[in-house]
């Protein structure tokens, strides 16, 4: 077991040294943590990162590089919580016998409020996962039978033409918007599954235009990149809400892509459904970025400039 917790020629021993400042040796399965004077709380993280990630594999579960990361980042939001059970709940085994996790206590919170909740809002920054997990959430009830068909849609926000005049037939046209809910997909299922799943109505991926006059029962709705939608098409798409079925909307306020004049449906949505009962949202933030450690730098980077700015 010390030789899963410690990674292949130590990696996730260097990692945590590197990702915390610290000075880990290993002997045997005895493990030596060194810090400078005054840094003896990196000195008890990393011991409390260890120690919970050893329970974690006496219990069956696997440790990748990535988990030493997204420990520390638990652990250092909250020192009371317990990794396991923040990992915990695997969403769905993807086509290549992955499963889908949360990696956060923000994600988990995500994930019960889509079990609980007939109706959640995630926002935050790009990486954090909120489309990711809900495809996720989406396809794992789709395999228990908990509804019958998939709509996964997102506003077309065009960039100076309309999609009448661009080339091709429909799809083609809007293939382009839609291109990260088929990315997401096909992380989940094969290729030729989706392909199958979509001939049949099960799965289906369309601009937010095509929602409007319809209800949608028995069915695990996705809103995508909902900062772009105005106030009207926000209650538009959220008044589509069926017997039997489940919407997750996810956003990122701080990519709004509408013309100056324009409000967010997002935004306003936030306001007028704060206390409605049934309809959870959940807020994201760097800490919760979950792609590679650039993406997070960019993002502080970008919010420095923002708050100098202002």
């Amino acid at each position: 077991m010390a030789s899963q917790l410690f990674g292949p020629h130590n990696q996730h021993l260097k990692l945590l040294g590197e990702r915390l400042g610290v000075h880990i040796n290993s002997r045997g399965n005895s493990v030596a943590i060194q810090c400078d004077d005054g840094d003896e709380g990196k000195c008890d993280l990393a011991s409390q990162v260890l120690t919970q990630l050893y329970a974690m594999i006496k219990k069956g579960k696997s440790i990748y590089p990535q988990d030493v990361d997204f420990a520390c980042r638990v652990l250092e939001r909250q020192p009371s919580a317990d990794v396991g059970e923040v990992f915990k709940g695997d969403v769905y085994a993807t086509s290549g016998k992955r499963t889908v996790s949360p990696k956060s206590l923000n994600q988990r919170e995500y994930l019960d409020a889509i079990r609980d909740s007939d109706m959640t809002f995630g926002i935050g920054p790009a990486g954090t996962g909120k489309t990711y997990l809900a495809v996720a959430m989406a396809v794992g009830a789709l395999a228990r039978r908990e509804v019958k068909r998939i709509v996964l849609t997102r506003p077309a926000v065009e960039a100076g033409e309309k999609l009448g005049f661009l080339p091709g037939d429909l799809a083609e046209k809007i293939n382009p918007y839609l291109r990260p809910l088929y990315d997401a997909l096909h992380d989940m299922l094969d290729f030729s599954k989706v392909e199958d799943y979509q001939e049949s109505g099960i799965i289906e991926i369309a601009p937010l235009a095509f929602m409007r006059g319809r209800t949608l029962n028995d069915a695990f709705i996705i809103l995508d990149e909902a900062q772009n939608t105005t106030p009207e098409q926000m209650k538009m798409f959220l008044t589509r809400l069926g017997f039997g079925s489940k919407a997750v909307i996810t956003g990122d306020v701080t990519q709004i892509d509408l013309p100056s004049h324009a409000k967010s449906g997002l935004l306003h949505a936030r306001r007028i459904l704060e206390n409605v009962k049934g309809v959870s949202c959940i807020v994201f933030d760097e800490q919760d970025v979950i792609r590679h450690p650039l993406v997070g730098r960019i993002v502080r980077a970008y919010d420095k400039y923002e708050a100098d700015k202002g």
